[in-house]
């Protein structure tokens, strides 16, 4: 489930594509010179004066018209204040002048084709309607190109019909056959057919490509790159907030406030930032975020992979932590300096994740029913002075070869109605269980 955001839409991935179309504008000028040079081979290589006063037309109306549209092009581009009234007018000009001079081509040579030569002549005459087909496709406009594909295609087959219909009058060239030029529009439709299909289909791949590297981008400053690409993959990206599956990770310090009566600022600060080095450290190699501080606390979330995979790495996280504290706190004993105690809690369920923008400032965190039973949770356990406590939800989500290396104990029953009924365990691994943090650090997948 996705909920929208009072964000405005960013217009940043319609500008991009603008932009490539008017690129690719701008480079068909060369297959517009490849057309005339066509035209020009054709005018010569064809013999009757008649014939060859046709095409020496042809080429000079598409030859003026293309350099027209080409200084318009360019002097639209030099002005200030182009509009996109001013694109479309240049677009949709070039796509019926290449339209034209294709279906005068094919239909040129269908009413008229006096050459000895004629498959050449043939093959000559249905070049330019393909090669433009491509090139209208290629700018990623839909709807130039089925303009363009039904132009010539209508004007195509009209002379076709034409043609059988009126069989005395002789419309057909001497050297060309109805079957010829219905084989030809046959294989111009399919043609065409694929173009506009491999259109859409790259429009739309292009919009997805630059709407998830806008967002993975725009989410990069909030969360890891990894976790970035896929929210942006699956749309939890700054286009609005979405529902889904995350383990939730709490950790406080023990005797916090105490602590901080007891020792100098100094001391307490340099604290604090040891416990955020080290859990951030473990978070992010997991496959975890660090959602936020508060004070002496830490909430982190796992929110992409599968639920199982989110569990068990949230779970080995603890674990890293708890083995890198106690390497923290020996060299801390070492230095003379007081020890650092904390609690962690996890559990489990469905949150609201993605870019909160009130449109005066924007924040990535989660919210639900499962944060409040996280920080009850993480009460809990830190009054029963634990170091580890999960929710049944998060357990029943571990495989039976994880929960065999963890010695799992019930709780007290408890009187807040977050957490009254949801069975909660005091949670730590089995003497001799098989240590995987800093040994295999595997993230959520």
């Amino acid at each position: 489930m996705r909920i929208p955001s009072r964000r405005r839409p960013n217009a940043g991935d319609s500008t991009v594509l603008n932009r490539l179309q008017l690129a690719s504008g701008r480079r068909s000028l060369v297959l517009h010179l490849v057309i005339v040079l066509v035209l020009l081979a054709t005018a010569q290589g064809y013999d009757g004066s008649n014939h060859s006063i046709h095409h020496w037309v042809g080429l000079g109306v598409y030859a003026v018209v293309s350099l027209g549209l080409a200084l318009a092009d360019w002097r639209a581009a030099h002005r200030d204040g182009r509009t996109e009234r001013t694109n479309a007018w240049l677009t949709w000009s070039a796509t019926l002048l290449n339209a034209g001079v294709a279906l005068f081509l094919v239909v040129e040579h269908i009413l008229v084709g006096a050459v000895e030569t004629e498959e050449t002549a043939t093959a000559v005459s249905r070049l330019p309607a393909f090669l433009l087909l491509l090139q209208t496709g290629l700018s990623m406009r839909v709807w130039h190109t089925v303009v363009f594909s039904g132009l010539v295609s209508l004007a195509w087959g009209g002379t076709i019909l034409l043609a059988f219909l009126e069989p005395d009058h002789a419309l057909l060239g001497p050297y060309v056959t109805l079957e010829e030029e219905v084989t030809g529009l046959l294989t111009f439709a399919a043609a065409s057919l694929v173009v506009i299909d491999g259109v859409r289909r790259l429009r739309s791949a292009v919009s997805t490509a630059l709407r998830m590297e806008r967002e993975r981008a725009s989410l990069a400053r909030f969360v890891p790159s990894r976790v970035a690409g896929e929210l942006a993959e699956t749309g939890g990206g700054l286009g609005g907030v979405q529902s889904r599956h995350a383990c939730l990770f709490g950790l406080d310090l023990r005797g916090f406030s105490a602590f901080s009566r007891e020792h100098s600022q100094e001391e307490v600060v340099r604290a604090l930032l040891d416990v955020r080095a080290l859990t951030h450290v473990a978070v992010t190699e997991h496959g975890g975020i660090v959602d936020k501080y508060v004070g002496d606390g830490i909430l982190a979330q796992f929110i992409v992979g599968r639920p199982q995979a989110q569990a068990e790495a949230a779970l080995t996280c603890t674990r890293t932590i708890a083995t890198r504290l106690e390497r923290l706190n020996a060299e801390r004993r070492g230095e003379g300096r007081p020890l650092l105690r904390i609690t962690m809690a996890l559990h489990a369920g469905e949150v609201l994740v993605g870019v909160f923008d009130d449109g005066h400032r924007a924040e990535f965190t989660v919210l639900g029913t499962a944060m409040n039973r996280l920080a009850r949770i993480e009460a809990r356990a830190k009054a029963a002075n634990l170091t580890l406590a999960g929710s049944c939800d998060l357990v029943r989500l571990l495989s039976p070869a994880v929960r065999a290396r963890l010695h799992l104990a019930d709780m007290p029953p408890s009187d807040c109605a977050d957490t009254r009924d949801m069975q909660l365990f005091a949670v730590s691994w089995r003497e001799g269980a098989e240590a995987t943090q800093d040994e295999a650090v595997t993230p959520a997948a």
